[in-house]
């Protein structure tokens, strides 16, 4: 037990917060750069303190009691809100900024919007520096581990532990070289299907949401080839007769000199969004970064 004359020791609440956000006891202790055993001791204090278990053995792992859960949103908050109080932001030198922020996105964003991102950091801090990694780093970092300062895309299922916010919306267009017989004329359903198309599936993938909206009209295309990414869906459309369909605001750049058509099938918008994490939310530099992010996205 605490004694009421004491003032708690407000470091285990930075501690508590590691803990709940990593539920294991090794991975806490290289975050605050503690050693695993002192991590441990600081467990115990925190069980005492709070006359709670916290964190309690499930097989190899450990999982939060029910008092740990409802402890996770307030300390997270009260962390957040201690760091911005330590933090002034009006004495950070952007012109003096020395850092990597890595973002998380497909290829499409980096080469539609990275270089005017990286101008847009570089007028305000010319010694940052950006890492975009692929999106196919998603099981080797994450946004928890502070490996990903800012991940870009649709976001998919996300718990309380990651905030949102959405950048734009995209719509899916189809794509031929110039001279390409779909570049004149009103491109209908069956003169769509009739081509010869390029499939854009990381899984390698032939049929998605455009094949089931041909489907339902009794149509059906010939796809004859898949890729990985649009990039080299372009590439191969704008050296042949094949027809790829790709987002249009991702693509802007890459079809300079190509046809684009309004698919004659309704598609589903997508809503390009960035997520961090919340412990990020009142660094300056952070929300700096997100503010550079949201100008780029709202150019066009």
């Amino acid at each position: 037990m605490v004694h009421p004359m004491t003032s708690p020791d407000l470091n285990l609440l930075f501690a508590l917060d590691a803990l709940l956000a990593e539920g294991s006891v090794a991975r806490a202790a290289r975050r605050l750069r503690l050693s695993p055993s002192a991590m441990s001791r600081t467990l115990a204090r925190l069980r005492e303190a709070t006359g709670d278990p916290l964190l309690v053995r499930a097989g190899r792992g450990l999982v939060p009691t029910p008092r740990a859960e409802a402890l996770r949103r307030q300390v997270g908050r009260a962390v957040e809100d201690a760091e911005a109080l330590l933090r002034p932001a009006e004495l950070l030198d952007f012109s003096t900024l020395d850092r990597v922020f890595t973002l998380r996105t497909n290829e499409g964003f980096v080469e539609e919007f990275g270089p005017r991102l990286v101008a847009r950091v570089e007028a305000d801090a010319p010694d940052v520096r950006l890492r975009f990694a692929p999106k196919s780093d998603k099981d080797a970092m994450s946004l928890r581990d502070a490996a990903i300062d800012l991940e870009i895309g649709v976001a998919g299922q996300t718990g309380p532990e990651v905030r949102i916010q959405a950048l734009f919306r995209d719509r899916f267009i189809g794509v031929v070289r110039a001279g390409h017989a779909l570049s004149e004329g009103t491109v209908t359903p069956e003169r769509y299907a009739a081509g010869r198309h390029i499939s854009v599936s990381r899984r390698g993938r032939e049929r998605g949401p455009i094949d089931e909206a041909l489907s339902a009209l009794g149509l059906r295309r010939t796809v004859v080839c898949m890729v990985s990414g649009f990039s080299a869906a372009l590439a191969m459309a704008r050296a042949s007769d094949l027809v790829a369909s790709v987002p249009e605001r991702h693509t802007a750049s890459a079809r300079a000199g190509m046809h684009g058509f309004a698919l004659p099938v309704a598609t589903l918008e997508v809503t390009i969004s960035m997520l961090w994490h919340p412990r990020l939310d009142a660094d300056p530099a952070q929300r700096w970064l997100r503010d550079c992010v949201r100008q780029v996205c709202a150019s066009r």
